[in-house]
């Protein structure tokens, strides 16, 4: 299932801008491996879930996921086929909005070999460049 907030302070958002590095996430602290964003971009509740599914998969009962992302953000779309105007049109989904640097999903109580294997089936599922980092590479 689609996650969204259970409720926000406005239903819809201006597009906004993406620029810069992540203020914040940067470094795994919950797990022992994490995927991190090398990219920018959106990231919509979807494309969460279908990793959440892959890395549950892959890892088994052996180890914990910590997802450190969350849609959080509304993006609108008009109907096919509607003319110009008229207003915004209505929510269509939720995206989380991603920067460089931020760590998108972290793995605890698996071997590396395992972490990597399943950090890589999550990534090919999102839209944006990551990368395989663990928790001793604080830089």
């Amino acid at each position: 299932m689609a996650t969204q907030p259970r409720r926000s302070k406005y239903r819809k958002f201006q597009k906004g801008q993406m620029k810069g590095q992540s203020a914040g996430g940067c470094f795994v602290t919950f797990g022992d491996f994490g995927m991190q964003a090398i990219g920018r971009g959106t990231v919509t509740a979807k494309q969460i879930e279908a990793c959440r599914v892959a890395i549950n998969r892959s890892i088994k009962k052996s180890g914990k996921i910590h997802i450190k992302i969350f849609p959080d953000k509304s993006l609108t779309r008009k109907p096919a086929e509607t003319r110009m105007g008229k207003g915004k049109g209505g929510v269509d989904h939720w995206v989380a909005v991603i920067r460089p640097g931020r760590v998108l999903f972290e793995v605890a109580g698996v071997s590396m070999e395992q972490a990597k294997e399943c950090l890589s089936k999550a990534a090919a599922k999102l839209n944006i460049p990551t990368r395989f980092v663990s928790r001793l590479e604080r830089i």
